[in-house]
């Protein structure tokens, strides 16, 4: 069986990488084709696979979080699986990857099959994540915090560029990476936030100290992905983080969103005993893997 391998570059195309996407991961946010207009950037891949003319896969090579390595998504629509499509795909994002000069591959897996695959190439877990899911009812507001004040980002555009500064790079170290993720101001306006009516920042004065929301799914606009939680150091242990979640989830009632859900890394037991005291249920771990490069086992 012949795969044939180009090149995501129209609109078409991109909705097509999204079904794919769609198809494997139905239970993750996809981003809009707008959304990923605005990720693109020189050495960011993008693939389809195709099949006896029929659409059997997709691919992703992108730079990393950490900039450290380059992250390699060959994705197989189920009814394609086993018949060396992904082997294919991975091969084409690895030998970019090595061309644009990166030495270390990063990729993530959620399912035994995909784990195995993975494997066959060098992958090894480095790290994982758990995600954690809570169905909506009815969520009062929280009453207003006397030390602060909760707005959104739509009531404050403002707001969104000083949390970047205040809030997201003091807080970036903090998470549970072996290398410290590498996020610009430009990323942050384009990555972290996609409805501003249902992000949320805690004010203090002239002082953003946390923030939270909500990344909103057009495809199953019911569901909603909790964005980045963060508070500043020397605001933790004052509900902050709590009051904002329960503001996103009041919002979430308020606009028929009827489940969100959030990945929270190995080592941040803070933010996932928060979370069960908010009440999410466990669901699906979903690994993280490294590889260096050249992948090993991509023979001709």
């Amino acid at each position: 069986m012949t795969t044939t391998i180009r090149t995501a570059s129209t609109d078409a195309d991109y909705e097509a990488w999204r079904a794919i996407r769609i198809a494997v991961l139905p239970y993750e946010r996809c981003p809009t084709v707008a959304e990923l207009r605005a990720l693109d950037r020189p050495g960011r891949l993008m693939l389809l696979a195709e099949v006896a003319g029929e659409l059997a896969g997709s691919g992703l090579a992108d730079r990393s979080g950490d900039g450290e390595r380059a992250a390699l998504v060959p994705r197989v629509h189920p009814d394609f699986r086993r018949c060396g499509v992904g082997t294919d795909l991975l091969r084409v994002l690895a030998e970019h990857a090595v061309a644009e000069g990166y030495d270390m591959a990063g990729a993530s897996v959620d399912d035994e099959e995909s784990r195995l695959f993975a494997e066959r190439f060098g992958f090894v877990e480095t790290n994982r994540q758990v995600e954690q899911v809570r169905r909506i009812g009815d969520e009062p507001r929280p009453a207003p915090p006397a030390e602060y004040e909760i707005v959104s980002v739509a009531e404050r555009p403002e707001l969104w560029a000083k949390a970047y500064h205040q809030v997201a790079l003091p807080t970036f170290p903090d998470m549970d990476h072996p290398v410290p993720i590498k996020v610009s101001a430009d990323d942050w306006d384009k990555e972290w936030i996609n409805d501003p009516a249902a992000m949320f920042v805690a004010v203090a004065g002239d002082e953003v100290i946390g923030v939270a929301g909500l990344m909103l799914d057009t495809d199953r606009p019911e569901r909603a992905e909790v964005a980045y939680t963060a508070v500043r150091r020397e605001w933790r242990g004052k509900s902050v983080a709590s009051t904002l979640k329960r503001t996103s989830m009041a919002w979430a009632a308020e606009h028929g969103v009827t489940e969100i859900y959030t990945w929270t890394q190995r080592g941040n037991d803070n933010m996932r005993r928060l979370n069960e005291h908010l009440g999410f249920s466990y669901g699906i771990v979903s690994l993280t893997l490294r590889a260096p490069l050249p992948l090993s086992g991509l023979l001709r």
